[in-house]
C-alpha cells in the first residue's frame, strides 16, 4: 500500500508498506520517523560543529530501533550514532550531540516521551583509519520499566 501526502509547507512525501523487493517505492511510516530523527539531529550537530569551526570531512548518522512484538509494534529503544570523519575535537562532537539530544531537536523530544534514545558518536581522523574516539553521550527518554 502506498500513500502520497503533502506536508504543511507544500512538499510531497510518499510512504509505502512494501519492501523494495516486493515492489515498494518509498519508506514505511516508521522508517520515516527514524529518518526524521536522523535529519533533525544531523542539522543541529552540523550547525553547532560549524559554529565551533570544526573541520568535518564526512558526517553520517545511523539510526537503529527495536520494536515490540505485539501490535501496534512501537519502538522500544532507539540508538542514534553520529559517524564523523575529520580533524575535529572529540569534546566538540560530544557537546554538539548532547546539545541536540537534550535541547534542540524537537523530533528527539517528542520520541523521548515514550522511548529511550541512546545518542552516541564515533570519530575518525581519516576515512580509512580506526576510530579515534567513541562514546555514549546521553540517553534520553523515560526510565525503563
Amino acid at each position: 500500500m502506498r500513500v502520497d501526502a503533502v506536508s504543511g509547507s507544500g512538499f510531497p512525501i510518499s510512504f509505502d508498506t512494501l519492501a523494495p523487493d516486493q515492489g515498494g517505492v518509498a519508506a514505511s511510516p516508521t522508517e520515516s520517523v527514524l529518518a526524521a530523527l536522523a535529519a533533525c539531529t544531523a542539522m543541529d550537530v552540523a550547525s553547532i560543529m560549524r559554529k565551533k569551526r570544526q573541520q568535518v570531512d564526512r558526517y553520517q548518522i545511523a539510526v537503529t530501533a527495536e520494536t515490540g512484538d505485539e501490535h501496534p509494534q512501537v519502538f522500544t529503544s532507539i540508538v542514534v550514532e553520529h559517524r564523523i570523519v575529520g580533524d575535529v575535537s572529540a569534546e566538540a562532537v560530544r557537546r554538539s550531540v548532547e546539545l541536540s539530544a537534550t535541547g534542540y531537536c524537537p523530533v528527539n523530544a517528542m520520541l523521548s516521551r515514550s522511548v529511550q534514545i541512546e545518542h552516541r558518536y564515533r570519530l575518525q581522523r581519516t576515512a580509512d583509519g580506526p576510530p579515534t574516539a567513541e562514546e555514549v553521550v546521553v540517553v534520553t527518554g523515560p526510565a525503563p520499566g
